[in-house]
């Protein structure tokens, strides 16, 4: 356990120290701040056009709307800068050697892979909480008369898919041994989740719709039961990833 934690330390502070934490933190809070003034605005800017004599008739924006932008910035967008940022998290320390002289040391392989998925978790957390934080305050004070359902299964869903990114850059950092091989195992394995997702009567089982998936929920139109398969097929995912993460880093030169 001294390894695993001293190791985390040091992936925490190189994160500090290489402004990856002040990148993730700025990008998420942007997201969280752009949602509910996107939702709110929009119906204004909209007006503008009809001094051009473009009519556009928009509903009146509610709360939905601004929780429809967070789901949509995060699901998407979010999660591209997810992968990107961390898509160098193995791949890097392959390609420089730069684990050579703490393997040599007597550092365990398994605690390289479990410390670095533990810390960019705490990364990714950070982020997300203040994204959604964020969000909460600013949707509050633009409609403090809605109300939310089902917010814990709802908000956790995307951070859970969030994770899953992590586990899939690592795995794929580590097989290949760059970066590029990270962010194309990534976009492999998500572009086959969409394709599977075509498929009827699959979509409770996907763990892509976790990712920007859960409004209806919000809303109190989806049911919780719809979304816990996926999340256990996601979980089952992450740890089969970290495990092949690990056998392959073992039999790997460094």
């Amino acid at each position: 356990m001294k390894q695993f934690f001293a190791f985390t330390k040091k992936e925490l502070a190189e994160s500090v120290v290489t402004y990856k934490l002040h990148i993730l933190l700025a990008v998420f809070l942007i997201f969280g701040m752009m949602s509910p003034l996107f939702a709110k605005l929009t119906p204004e800017l909209f007006k503008t056009l009809e001094t051009s004599g473009i009519v556009i008739q928009m509903p009146e924006p509610t709360a939905m709307d601004s929780w429809a932008q967070f789901f949509k910035n995060v699901g998407q967008t979010g999660m591209l800068v997810l992968a990107i940022s961390f898509s160098g998290i193995m791949a890097s320390e392959l390609s420089k050697g730069t684990l050579i002289i703490l393997l040599a040391k007597g550092l365990n392989r398994h605690v390289v892979i479990l410390s670095k998925f533990f810390a960019s978790t705490i990364l990714w957390t950070v982020s997300y909480l203040a994204c959604l934080g964020i969000c909460y305050a600013y949707t509050a004070y633009f409609w403090n008369d809605y109300t939310i359902h089902n917010a814990a299964i709802a908000f956790v869903a995307p951070w859970v898919f969030g994770e899953l990114l992590l586990s899939i850059v690592i795995f794929g950092g580590t097989l290949f041994g760059n970066i590029y091989g990270s962010l194309l195992t990534c976009l492999s394995i998500v572009v086959a989740l969409n394709v599977i997702g075509i498929i009827p009567n699959t979509a409770k089982f996907n763990p892509v719709t976790l990712s920007g998936g859960t409004l209806p929920l919000l809303g109190g139109v989806g049911e919780v039961s719809d979304f816990v398969p996926a999340m256990m097929v996601c979980a089952m995912m992450i740890i089969a990833l970290l495990v092949g993460a690990v056998l392959v880093f073992k039999k790997k030169e460094v």
